[in-house]
């Protein structure tokens, strides 16, 4: 039965129906002037039209902080006739989109983990999925657009890499079904993502389409393992929805990219793996759809395939006429609408109570939202994701011995854009305690900095949509060799893939990390230093 809250669909208009199908994005910041990117996100203005004018279903959040994005939701829920669904892609834990929240490393650093203790895995999984929904219903959202289900079988994957649970389909299908549980100890919607399965691509879809041409044998027996355990997992806790990938698989569909194949969408997802939530489009701004289509046909094509959710169109107002004037001519039957409508209202009255649901967070439209932020980076959550970090690091190579004065030479892709590099952060500051003067470098630089002093490298790096870390690879490579005796250690945050390319020696003392915020610098580095710091402990001793 549904809540009071939910309008009976047949008192909608087709155009109200097709409204509750669309998914628009703004910041998470409260102001206008801190939009980070204006073509993709909706200011004040906008939101207002889109909401109150035409009943859009749901908003996607990306920037800001916890106490913000509290306060926004709030404030968007209250402009809503019917209650939105409120989406983030929040694959490494809320922190990651939004400040003072927990960030947690990348899934993959429980892919490592897993490698030699699977039920430790599990258990950290289960909790991960546990306090990311914690942390999202704390700030008033309800649809975490996680967990990634790809295998990341192709190493040079640019678009999903360490945002997977691993390499095999057996320990991501373990992990995922892992996170969906411990997620569904809270109201949210979680979404197994990008179908069917996006992890052996070496083109990112952000840019342009990747083409796969595996058998539907291969298929079956990679790709589609992970989705299968989480549409049946063994506890019941089905996944909410399913996002699509924009991509190419011939073996079933030769025209059409998945999002956009009804063979894909309706043929394999809904009729052969029998799955009957949410279908979710990936973002139709990306450039696998937009360099071949027009924003509107590509919504229709989506539907027509069996969409039930358009995510991120670029005209939100002309994607929804589309859609009803291919109702109105007879290219999409409205019972289609409808049928998809009472999957979003099925969703929506699953994350709008009862109230109090969940073992500490409160409902997701509380009368208090702001009191909740403090639910975010509890210390048990802290520790989970220091936990994770610990277990999921790499340490190599000789015994570190600082011998400063040195330098501390830190690269990265992007150093304008870099959220984990502030002047208090620990890679710059730690080494400063050693006599090891500060050189900031990025992907553009056009000379490398001089020689001769004994140097700490520390390397942030890893795959990214819109961008690759193989520039910074390369300029580290070249580095490395310059520094030849110089070298005291190199510590690298982020991807093992490019940690590996790296080709450190046996005497150059390393360590790994997956994650990069300051919670990962400071265990890396006190790793590094692990041995140095008892030496120094005795020799001052014999001071004293």
């Amino acid at each position: 039965m549904l809540k009071p809250i939910l309008p009976d669909p047949d008192s909608l208009s087709l155009q109200q129906l097709v409204a509750q199908m669309i998914v628009v994005r703004t910041t998470g910041h409260l102001f206008d002037h801190e939009i980070a990117y204006p073509q993709w996100e909706a200011n004040q203005e906008q939101l207002a039209h889109y909401i109150t004018d035409l009943g859009v279903g749901g908003v996607i959040l990306l920037g800001g902080s916890g106490a913000e994005v509290a306060l926004r939701c709030q404030a968007l829920q209250a402009m809503a006739d019917i209650p939105l669904l409120m989406a983030a892609d929040i694959e490494e834990g809320v922190g990651q989109r939004f400040s003072g929240a927990t960030w947690f490393p990348p899934p993959m650093a429980l892919g490592e983990i897993a490698r030699t203790d699977l039920s430790l895995a599990k258990t950290y999984a289960y909790q991960f999925g546990q306090c990311t929904a914690c942390e999202a219903m704390a700030i008033g959202l309800n649809w975490v657009l996680a967990p990634v289900v790809d295998v990341n079988n192709n190493p040079v994957n640019p678009v999903i890499n360490v945002r997977a649970f691993g390499e095999t389909p057996e320990i991501v299908a373990e992990l995922t079904q892992s996170f969906i549980e411990g997620a569904q100890e809270y109201p949210v919607l979680t979404t197994a993502k990008h179908f069917p399965g996006h992890g052996d691509t070496s083109i990112d879809s952000h840019l342009s389409l990747p083409v796969i041409d595996h058998d539907l044998s291969r298929l079956d027996r990679v790709e589609l393992l992970p989705f299968k355990g989480a549409i049946f997992t063994g506890a019941g806790k089905a996944v909410d929805s399913v996002m699509t990938a924009h991509i190419c698989l011939i073996a079933l569909d030769k025209q059409y990219p998945a999002t956009l194949s009804k063979a894909i969408l309706t043929g394999l997802l809904r009729q052969d793996l029998g799955f009957d939530g949410l279908i979710v489009t990936d973002a139709m701004v990306m450039g696998a759809i937009t360099e071949t289509y027009g924003p509107y046909e590509a919504a229709v094509l989506a539907v027509e395939a069996g969409a039930d959710v358009i995510m991120m169109p670029a005209d939100a107002e002309g994607c929804i006429q589309a859609i009803c004037e291919a109702v109105r001519v007879g290219r999409i039957d409205e019972d289609q609408i409808r049928a998809s409508v009472e999957r979003i209202w099925r969703a929506k009255y699953k994350v709008s109570g009862p109230l109090g649901t969940g073992p500490s967070c409160h409902n997701w439209e509380p009368a208090e939202p702001v009191t909740q932020v403090q639910q975010l980076a509890q210390p048990e959550t802290l520790g989970l994701a220091r936990s994770i970090l610990k277990a999921s690091s790499r340490r190599g190579g000789a015994e570190f011995r600082p011998k400063g004065p040195g330098q501390n030479v830190i690269l990265v892709d992007d150093v304008l854009n870099c959220r984990y590099l502030s002047r208090t952060a620990p890679a710059i500051t730690e080494p400063m305690g050693w006599d090891y003067g500060l050189t900031l470098l990025d992907s553009r630089l056009s000379q490398l900095p001089r020689t001769g002093l004994p140097t700490l490298v520390q390397l942030f790096v890893r795959d990214n949509p819109f961008r690759r870390g193989e520039p910074v690879v390369q300029l580290a490579r070249k580095y490395l060799e310059m520094l030849a005796g110089d070298l005291q250690a190199v510590v690298v945050y982020g991807s093992p893939y490019l940690l590996e390319r790296l080709s450190l020696t046996d005497d150059v003392p390393w360590v790994f990390s997956y994650g990069q915020m300051s919670m990962a610098q400071t265990l890396a580095l006190t790793t590094l230093m692990g041995e140095a710091v008892a030496v120094r402990a005795v020799d001052q001793s014999f001071t004293d």
